[in-house]
């Protein structure tokens, strides 16, 4: 724990310099006898999750003075997975997760800041943020922007929701919808600014940062418009004051039994699948090693029931309906004889007395969440997958995945890349009882990792979706559901087996025993192997250094 904060930080003689360049911004030497907590958000105009907060870190600023603290406000880059999904717009969205990390790292160091608060809402700002915090080791808590409110129903969908309009242009391409129908839906599915409605990775790694202790009870979850999510705001900045007197720390909160914690609550909750890369990418700043995390992710995928169900694996319920079911409070308190209680938090206090003292504005709703005893699904949100066509692990999504398809045995049809599956998937030539393979889509072959939602939602659009499957070594948005399979590892530009593959050959997916198999010989495999040939795809600045240094999937994606 670090020492509780003293006064005189930046009033010392060699911070003559410091504090007359603050003094250029306004400050005054009585800015300096009190913690100076860094607030670093995320906030962009491209991003709807990210585009309330400027607004939040106005309130944050309040509660920072209001505890006694001096607010330094900066910012930091932030890429959405869903803007970002053409033109090779998409091969920066994991990337981007390591520029939010080293940015954050080098601001508070350069500027000896006392704390952190940071605010984020999507994709890979979250778990840049978590992994700078546990890097830094100084109080930090994290605060979500919060999910968007639904659209008209759509479909099957009784809300539709962000990737609503991808599933409408697969109907589009199938001959069900007119363009026109499309676009209407463009205008109304999104209807408020926040992360997007369903349990995809926004929601899933702004609850996971609540579950690890990193937020304040409840705020993982409030929708964006709601005016808690203001006042929660304001809380934060206080509590940050609070930390550095108290001299609590990231890694006071950060440890084993916090991120086994979150992992217990991502598989109650049907997380995103991307999850797991984050969490042992969080790990790695930890010191923890990958092959521990993914262990955790083993053995709470085989004990632990989905309790919570919203979009996707809900038809009904979303982001909204979770918040006013309890959230990740209520999901704590149904899996409390099975949590590490006794963790640390943001507060102070421990994760039962957070749990203990939580007050919900809403009833519950044992369809949104329900309990261990009576769980809607004995089988996990998240699966870690191993066989012949991942050596080293791949990850599906129970939760996701409708039962009649948790074991699919089909004939492959192989892409190389993303661009290339859906001109297939728009031409019409995936077809029942095929799994489609989307290989050089991993952190070195893409190079990036991008996320393969758009596929998934188009074979949806088009009815495929419970006939189809679909296996990567690349990544899925938490949004899809279907048969699919990713984040194979070795990838294929490592020479993992996915790059053999041919069309074809016959797969087995059992997502129920966690099985991945291709079924062809080893003979002929060894065969394919020695024709094998990778030419890396030729990329320059930021992506060149990133392929060249980026782990695989199964150790978080991370740099050397």
């Amino acid at each position: 724990m670090q020492k509780p904060f003293e006064k005189g930080t930046f009033m010392s003689d060699d911070m003559i310099s410091c504090r007359t360049l603050y003094k250029a911004s306004g400050f005054s030497d009585d800015d300096f006898s009190r913690p100076v907590i860094g607030i670093c958000d995320s906030f962009t105009d491209i991003v709807p999750g990210h585009k309330n907060l400027r607004e939040l870190s106005e309130q944050v600023k309040y509660g920072v003075y209001r505890a006694g603290g001096t607010p330094v406000e900066f910012g930091c880059i932030a890429v959405c997975d869903g803007v970002c999904t053409t033109h090779d717009g998409s091969l920066y969205s994991l990337p981007s997760r390591e520029i939010v990390a080293d940015g954050i790292e080098i601001m508070a160091r350069a500027h000896r800041l006392d704390g952190l608060v940071l605010v984020g809402s999507c994709d890979k700002t979250v778990p840049g943020m978590l992994m700078a915090a546990a890097r830094l080791d100084i109080p930090c808590i994290f605060l979500a922007g919060g999910c968007m409110l639904g659209g008209p129903a759509f479909g099957n969908k009784l809300k539709s929701d962000s990737t609503s309009s991808e599933e409408a242009h697969g109907m589009f391409q199938a001959g069900k919808l007119s363009m026109e129908k499309v676009l209407e839906l463009t205008n109304s599915c999104c209807p408020t600014i926040g992360s997007c409605q369903h349990m995809a990775t926004a929601n899933s790694m702004c609850c996971m940062a609540e579950a690890l202790g990193m937020s304040l009870p409840g705020s993982g979850a409030i929708p964006a418009v709601y005016n808690e999510r203001t006042r929660a705001a304001l809380r934060t900045g206080e509590v940050a004051v609070e930390m550095v007197k108290k001299g609590l720390t990231a890694r006071d909160i950060l440890n084993e039994e916090s991120i086994k914690n979150s992992i217990m609550v991502l598989m109650a909750t049907g997380g995103s699948t991307n999850c797991v890369i984050h969490t042992v990418a969080i790990a790695h700043e930890l010191g923890i090693p990958a092959e521990k995390v993914m262990g955790w992710f083993e053995e709470y995928g085989n004990t632990v029931p989905l309790i919570s169900k919203i979009v996707p694996a809900s038809q009904e319920f979303d982001g909204e309906d979770f918040y006013k079911a309890g959230g990740i409070p209520e999901v704590q308190r149904q899996l409390a004889s099975i949590l590490y209680n006794d963790c640390m938090t943001v507060t102070g206090k421990t994760i039962a007395e957070n749990v203990a003292e939580y007050k919900s504005y809403y009833p519950k709703n044992p369809k949104v969440i329900t309990s261990l005893d009576n769980p809607h699904s004995t089988l996990a949100g998240l699966a870690i997958m191993h066989g012949n066509l991942a050596p080293n692990t791949a990850v599906a999504k129970p939760a996701a995945i409708a039962e009649e398809v948790r074991h699919f045995v089909g004939k492959a049809i192989c892409f190389d890349g993303e661009d290339a599956t859906n001109e297939a998937i728009g031409k019409q030539l995936v077809k029942p009882g095929h799994v489609v393979v989307v290989r050089y889509a991993g952190p070195k072959g893409a190079p990036g990792m991008p996320e393969m939602f758009k596929p998934m939602k188009l074979l949806y659009g088009q009815g495929l979706n419970k006939c189809t499957a679909l296996i990567t070594d690349g990544r899925f948005s938490g949004t899809n559901n279907g048969c699919f399979v990713g984040h194979i590892s070795p990838e294929a530009a490592s020479g993992g087996p996915i790059a053999l593959i041919e069309d074809g050959d016959e797969i087995e997916i059992d997502v129920v025993n966690r099985k991945l198999e291709l079924k062809v010989s080893e003979e002929e495999l060894e065969a394919r192997r020695a024709r094998f040939h990778y030419e890396p795809r030729k990329v320059t600045g930021y992506l060149a250094r990133y392929a060249r240094d980026a782990e695989s999937a199964d150790k978080g994606g991370v740099l050397k």
